[in-house]
């Protein structure tokens, strides 16, 4: 995401944004090429505010900005407008959050359109961030993945828990130790802070409902792959109707160290009113 090494040529389409009063479709068209995704009515906050945020031209000119291919594209950070070369981006949005809206049918398949937001440690109750979403393009999944899957999502609940409980012990010499050695992925370290509390952890986690994958989920992530871990934890409140290929082609771009793209992808968009400008695309 340094310097553009293309012509960009963007075209804004006007007479097919229009699908009927039952669902609004949102049009985001790239220097790759179009992806129309339709919004989902049972997510009615976070169907309402992205499409007041195309309405308002909140996200003109933003960037794809987290790209990680076989797992999402990210954008929706009005920080990225004009970033500078290597720029860490993913911190900016509006001043407001929007409250989880989990509805189990809306799995993290191939292709939805789901809210990023906050970890779990400063954000327990999963609230969305105001203008950030991402594209999941996934991966298929066998049962042994699946079963992996499962106690990954079980090792990261109760890593939040131990973090929970080192808040509230005002521990936060031992939080910080915790926090920056399992950032860097120091086993040794996080294991011996993890033996400590092991007793409290198995204690809190045991009042949880354990993750686990349905049958129909498991048949959605062999067959269609997506991003199942990430299930239960986000809101899900659309998904991609064309242009899947579009999204691999932004998800395979190359990136820096920090999963942006070196060259800029931005994009434009319209719903069903007329001509919008989202911004995911260059």
């Amino acid at each position: 995401m340094k310097r553009p090494g293309l012509f960009f040529l963007l075209f804004i389409l006007i007479s097919a944004c229009h699908f009927g009063p039952k669902e609004d479709i949102v049009l985001i068209s790239t220097s790759y090429g179009d992806i129309k995704v339709k919004l989902y009515n049972k997510t009615p906050l976070h169907h309402d505010n992205f499409l007041k945020l195309v309405n308002e031209k909140y996200y003109d000119s933003t960037l794809f900005h987290r790209v990680i291919q076989n797992f999402m594209i990210q954008g929706g950070d009005p920080d990225s407008r004009h970033p500078k070369p290597g720029q860490l981006l993913g911190d900016g949005g509006p001043a407001y959050t929007i409250p989880f809206e989990y509805k189990s049918e809306y799995i993290h398949k191939r292709g939805v359109l789901a809210a990023a937001r906050e970890s779990d440690d400063i954000n327990p109750k999963f609230a969305s961030s105001g203008s950030q979403f991402y594209i999941v393009q996934g991966k298929k999944f066998d049962d042994k993945g699946l079963d992996a899957v499962e106690k990954k999502v079980e090792r990261r609940d109760k890593k939040y828990i131990l973090m929970k409980l080192l808040m509230e012990s005002g521990d936060k010499e031992m939080l910080e130790l915790f926090k920056a050695a399992d950032a860097r992925k120091d086993t040794a370290i996080t294991r011996s802070v993890t033996e400590r509390y092991t007793s409290l952890i198995e204690s809190e986690y045991s009042k949880m409902k354990p993750f686990r994958l349905s049958e129909e989920q498991r048949k959605i992530y062999k067959t269609i792959g997506g991003a199942p871990h990430l299930d239960g934890y986000y809101t899900v409140f659309g998904e991609v109707i064309s242009g899947m290929d579009v999204v691999d082609k932004i998800a395979a771009a190359q990136t820096d160290s920090l999963d942006r793209p070196v060259k800029d992808i931005r994009g434009y968009t319209c719903d069903n009113e007329g001509v919008k400008i989202v911004g995911s695309g260059q």
